[in-house]
């Protein structure tokens, strides 16, 4: 998944959709899952849990972590 420039960031859940339609997370989409989160001013309850899905899904291996 490719970042588009900083006029039209991408959303958190478009973000997290790509990782848990691919079942997987990239360095790549780590690192925009990152600067996703450090744009937003403050997380709303939706966004904490979905950010615990990605965790959650990790520590279980339901999420795989490549590079």
């Amino acid at each position: 998944m490719q970042a588009t420039s900083n006029s039209n960031p991408l959303s958190l859940e478009t973000v997290l959709e790509h990782i848990f339609a691919i079942g997987r997370i990239t360095r790549c989409d780590q690192q925009l899952l990152m600067s996703t989160l450090l744009s937003k001013e403050d997380l709303n309850e939706r966004e904490r849990q979905q950010i615990s899905r990605v965790f959650d899904g990790i520590k279980r291996g339901l999420l795989k972590v490549v590079d």
